[in-house]
């Protein structure tokens, strides 16, 4: 009887429905959350950008409300000894593979000045913003909902119809036919 050789196409050949996606995504949280703590973004994007700005010869070290934060003492250990950024990384790095693996992976340029500053504007904001917010919507929503807790699902309801509105308004500012 003569073997099959190791294939992954089953896995990866073809799109996964949504659903099954957003199984794996919950119960992934569910056992971080259970292990750790629930997964967070931001706090590692902010690590990194206060030591760039350090390193430009800023203080951040004086930024009374980012240090307010539980045990946040941003020059104790070296970014990559960090368990948000191994974590935001690795999330990164597992996305990359699964897309080269499945044939689907592709860098896109932006098409014209405008969606790249379009982008590079919405993006500073989203970032302002959640850390005004001590937060993203992955701790907010993903984490809340996977500790059981109540915030979480309002957060949720209200993300749902915060996005409905946002993409009404770049559907009538940004994608009308001229």
């Amino acid at each position: 009887m003569k073997s099959k050789p190791f294939d992954l196409k089953w896995l990866l050949g073809s799109f996964w429905p949504d659903w099954v996606g957003g199984i794996l995504l919950a119960l992934l949280n569910i056992l971080l959350t259970a292990i750790y703590k629930p997964w967070g973004v931001t706090s590692a994007i902010t690590d990194w950008g206060m030591r760039i700005w350090a390193l430009l010869g800023g203080h951040p070290e004086k930024w009374v409300d980012y240090l307010k934060e539980a045990d946040y003492n941003f020059l104790s250990k070296h970014p990559f000894f960090s368990e948000e950024t191994i974590l935001n990384l690795g999330v990164i790095t597992g996305v990359l593979f699964a897309s080269a693996l499945a044939a689907q992976f592709r860098i896109k340029l932006p098409r014209g000045y405008r969606q790249l500053v379009l982008g590079l504007t919405g993006g500073i904001l989203m970032g302002y913003g959640a850390r005004l917010a001590a937060g993203c919507n992955i701790g907010a929503v993903v984490g809340g909902i996977a500790s059981q807790s109540l915030h979480g699902w309002i957060a949720g309801i209200f993300l749902f119809f915060g996005a409905l509105a946002g993409s009404m308004v770049l559907k009538y500012f940004f994608m009308r036919t001229r």
